[in-house]
C-alpha cells in the first residue's frame, strides 16, 4: 500500500471511530443521564470513551455491567438508523463553559484549551487553540473533529462494544476513577469477524495468561508493587538460555562484559542530565550519610566513568561495554502491563566509543548484530525506522550530517524496508528503530541504535588520537532485545507457548504406559540426559491419553511413550505437542532427532 493510500485509510478509519466514540457517549448518556462524560478518542483498531457514573447507594463506584453494554449497543444502532449528519460549530470559551456547566472534565477541558494548556488529549499547546463542537441528533460535545458525515455512515453489523476497565483521569492516579469502555468500528461485517478472530487469537497467545498456565513468571502488586517480575524456574531458564546464546554472540562481536551498581549519587543523575530531563520517572531518592542516591533509569553514565576511568587512545577503539543491566523507570500504576510494561527490568544494553572514522563501520555491525539475533530467536519480518534531528537539540550541526548519513547509509546497505521520522530523534542524538512482526501480524519495535551528543560532551570523554591531542570519542547506545522482559513476552505471544526446542524448558517427556516400563525408562533418563536433553519421566499413576494431554497443555515439544513392545525391542515411540507422531525408533536416533532441531532451532 502506498503512503497517500495508508493516510487515506488511516483517515477514513479515524473519522469512523471518532463518529461511533460520540454516538456510544450519546447511548451512554440516555441510559444514565447523570453522568459526567470526559474524552473518547480513536485508537488503533478502535476507541474508548470514559465516564463517571457516579455512585451506588452504598458508596461503591458505579461500573457498568454486561447488561449495560448490550443496552447501550442497541441504543446505537438506533442513532445510527437516524441517519444524523455531524454539524460542527465554533464557540468561545465562555459559550463553551455555559454549555458544559455541570460537566467538570469538559470544563477542565475547555481552561486548558483557552489557557494555551493542554487539549483535549492531553498534549500541550503553545497557544489558545480554537474551541469547536461536534453535533448530531441531540448529542453535542466539545470535539475538534473529523467525523463521517452522518450517522448513517456507520454500518450498524460492524461495531462492537468489547470490554469495560478503571481509568485516571487524564491518567494521573491522584485524579477521579473514571469507567472506560472500549468498542471497536470497522468498514463492514466481514472485517468486523476478522479483527474479532485476531482478537480472539491474541487471546490465546496472551502472555499472561499463558505465563500463568506454563509456570513462567508472576507479579505480586500487594507484596512486592506493581511492574515486579517474578521469574519462577521455567521463565529463568529460558531467559538464562537466550542470555547465554546472546552473550555468546557479543564475545565473539568483540565486546566487553562489564557490571554497574543499581544506584548511584545524586551528582552523577545530575552531571549525566537525567534530573534535568528525566526525573519524572526516576524513583525517589534514598538518602544516605547524608547524600542523595537514585535507583538507576538508564545504565550509560556507569559506563561512561569505565571508560573515562583511565587515559584512552585511538589504539583502543572501539571500545564495547555490553551489561545485562537491571533499571527502574517509575510508570503509572494504570499503564502497566503484564511483562511488556513495567517498573524494573534487565537490559541488553551496550555503549560503543569509537572514533569519527570508525563510526560508518561499526553501525553496519550493530545492525547486522541484532538483525542476526533476531533471527535466532525466529522473527524473519522487520522493518526499520530512521529518526532524524529534532528542532531542539545539542551537538553541531556537522556531527547531525555525519551520524545521520551513516545511519541511512547501514540501512541503504541492509536491503530491508525503512522509513524516516523527521524530527523524531532525541535531542541527544538520530537513531534507528527495528521493528519485528510476530505469528499474528503484529509490529513490536525492538532494538534501537542510538548516537548520543551529550554525554560525551557532560563527561568530557576523550581519547589521544594520533597527533597525539585530545580527541572527543562518539557514542552510541544499543539495546538488541530491549529488555528481558519484554522480549520474553514476544516470545511467549509468537510462539503461542510452543517454543523452539532449544528454548523449551522441558524438551521430552517419557511416558511409560505401565510400571512394568518404569525401570525402561529411567534407563533412558540417564541417556538422554547424557546428550544433554532436558527431560522427566512421568511415572504418575494415571491413564496414558490424560499423560500426554498433560505434556501436551505443558507444551513439551517431545514425548517418548514406552509400552511392553518398546520396552522389550530398547525403542520409543515419539510424538509431537502438535499431535503429529514419528513412530517407533532407537533411543539414539531420537537423539539425533532432536539435537538437529535444537540445533536449527526448530519449531516442532
Amino acid at each position: 500500500m502506498s503512503d497517500n493510500k495508508q493516510n487515506d485509510q488511516y483517515d477514513n478509519d479515524y473519522r469512523l471511530r471518532h463518529s461511533v466514540a460520540h454516538v456510544m457517549a450519546q447511548a451512554v448518556l440516555d441510559r444514565f443521564p447523570e453522568a459526567k462524560i470526559a474524552i473518547g478518542p480513536p485508537i488503533k483498531d478502535g476507541f474508548y470513551y470514559d465516564f463517571d457514573l457516579g455512585t451506588n447507594e452504598d458508596g461503591s463506584v458505579r461500573t457498568f455491567t454486561p447488561a449495560d453494554l448490550t443496552a447501550i449497543e442497541a441504543r446505537m444502532r438506533q442513532i445510527i438508523a437516524g441517519r444524523y449528519p455531524f454539524e460542527k460549530r465554533v464557540v468561545s470559551a465562555a459559550e463553551a463553559r455555559a454549555e458544559f456547566a455541570d460537566q467538570p472534565y469538559k470544563l477542565e477541558l475547555i481552561d486548558g484549551l483557552a489557557a494555551g494548556g493542554f487539549d483535549e488529549y492531553g498534549e500541550k499547546i503553545a497557544d489558545a487553540a480554537e474551541i469547536s463542537f461536534y453535533k448530531h441528533d441531540g448529542f453535542e460535545d466539545l470535539c475538534r473533529g473529523p467525523h463521517v458525515e452522518h450517522t448513517g455512515k456507520i454500518a450498524p453489523d460492524a461495531f462492537k462494544l468489547l470490554h469495560t476497565a478503571a481509568a485516571y483521569w487524564r491518567g494521573d492516579e491522584n485524579r477521579e476513577t473514571l469507567q472506560r469502555i472500549y468498542g471497536t468500528a470497522w468498514k463492514n461485517k466481514k472485517e468486523l469477524k476478522a479483527y474479532l478472530g485476531r482478537l480472539e487469537a491474541a487471546r490465546q497467545r496472551d502472555h499472561r495468561k499463558l505465563g500463568k498456565e506454563l509456570d513462567l513468571f508472576s507479579t505480586n502488586h500487594e507484596m512486592i508493587g506493581g511492574g515486579l517480575i517474578l521469574w519462577h524456574p521455567k521463565g529463568g531458564l529460558i531467559r538464562h538460555l537466550a542470555e547465554e546464546h546472546a552473550k555468546k554472540m557479543h564475545l565473539a562481536g568483540g565486546y566487553d562484559f562489564v557490571y554497574t551498581p543499581h544506584i548511584g549519587r545524586s551528582v552523577l543523575w545530575e552531571t549525566s542530565g537525567h534530573l534535568d530531563f528525566y526525573k519524572d520517572a526516576m524513583y525517589a531518592p534514598i538518602k544516605i550519610e547524608g547524600q542523595e542516591y537514585y535507583l538507576k533509569p538508564m545504565n550509560c553514565p556507569f559506563h561512561v566513568h569505565i571508560y573515562k576511568s583511565r587515559v584512552r587512545s585511538y589504539r583502543e577503539l572501539p571500545i564495547r561495554l555490553a551489561e545485562w543491566g537491571t533499571v527502574y523507570r517509575f510508570e503509572r500504576s494504570g499503564t502497566l502491563h503484564g511483562l511488556t510494561r513495567v517498573r524494573g527490568f534487565t537490559q541488553d544494553d551496550a555503549h560503543l566509543f569509537c572514533a569519527p572514522e570508525q563510526m560508518p563501520a561499526e553501525i553496519d555491525k550493530v545492525l547486522h548484530f541484532s538483525l542476526d539475533l533476531l533471527r535466532d530467536f525466529g522473527f524473519e519480518k522487520f522493518e526499520l525506522f530512521l529518526s532524524t534531528r529534532p528542532e531542539k537539540r545539542v551537538g553541531d550541526e556537522a556531527l547531525w550530517d555525519a551520524a545521520e548519513n551513516a545511519l541511512l547509509e547501514a540501512l541503504k546497505r541492509s536491503g530491508l524496508s525503512y522509513n524516516i521520522n523527521e524530527g523524531d530523534g532525541a535531542f541527544y542524538g538520530p537513531k534507528i528503530d527495528i521493528y519485528v512482526t510476530d505469528a499474528l501480524e503484529r509490529p513490536w519495535q525492538l532494538s534501537t541504535v542510538q548516537f548520543d551528543f551529550n554525554l560525551p560532551e557532560r563527561f568530557d570523554l576523550t581519547f589521544v588520537g594520533a597527533d597525539g591531542h585530545q580527541h572527543r570519542p562518539y557514542m552510541i547506545h544499543r539495546a538488541l532485545m530491549g529488555s528481558m522482559e519484554r522480549f520474553f513476552g514476544l516470545l511467549i505471544e509468537h510462539y503461542g507457548g510452543n517454543f523452539p526446542v532449544w528454548l523449551s524448558p522441558m524438551q521430552v517427556r517419557v511416558i511409560p504406559i505401565t510400571d512394568e516400563q518404569i525401570d525402561f525408562a529411567y534407563e533412558i533418563e540417564k541417556e538422554l540426559r547424557a546428550a544433554g536433553l532436558r527431560l522427566e519421566v512421568d511415572a504418575s499413576d494415571g491413564r496414558m491419553n490424560a499423560k500426554i494431554r498433560n505434556a501436551q497443555m505443558q507444551k513439551i515439544p517431545y514425548m517418548l511413550i514406552i509400552g511392553a513392545r518398546e520396552a522389550e525391542a530398547q525403542t520409543v515411540n515419539v510424538r509431537l505437542r502438535n499431535g503429529n507422531r514419528l513412530g517407533t525408533m532407537p533411543v539414539s536416533e531420537f537423539i539425533e532427532l532432536a539435537r538437529k532441531a535444537i540445533a536449527d532451532h526448530s519449531v516442532i
